[in-house]
């Protein structure tokens, strides 16, 4: 029964991970990282398929190793939202209170992209260098 628990708010949370590579106000990694805890506690299969994934993979391991992800990621997540967002705002909505409240999600995530750290090559090297040492 728990198991089964964790595999649907598992699969739930990679749907909404999905949606939110598309998707500019969704979160991609948050959703990620709850979606690989839930398969975590219900099946070794789908942890080690989730995050060892080509693309999803990437955002896990990045995110929880060094809290960051990398400024191609930011740059194009930021674009992807303005885009939409003044496409939406432009033609889709009549609501000058809700183009207003649109416009003010944009910031917010926006500022809450912009203030994850951003994964470097020298970050990557220094852990490197680390393991290296450890290992010695």
């Amino acid at each position: 029964m728990k198991k089964m628990f964790f595999l649907s708010v598992g699969y739930f949370f990679l749907g909404m991970g999905i949606l939110g590579i598309f998707l500019p106000v969704l979160p991609t990694t948050p959703f990620l990282l709850l979606s690989s805890a839930c398969f975590f506690r219900a099946s070794n299969k789908l942890y080690y398929w989730i995050t060892n994934h080509k693309i999803f993979g990437e955002y896990i391991k990045n995110y929880r190793k060094f809290r960051a992800i990398p400024i191609r990621v930011k740059v194009f997540s930021i674009l992807l939202l303005w885009g939409m967002m003044i496409i939406t705002i432009l033609f889709f909505i009549d609501l000058i209170l809700v183009k207003f409240l649109l416009f003010i999600i944009a910031i917010v995530v926006t500022i809450y992209i912009l203030r994850i750290k951003t994964l470097t090559k020298e970050l990557l090297i220094l852990n490197e260098v680390s393991n290296d040492e450890n290992n010695c």
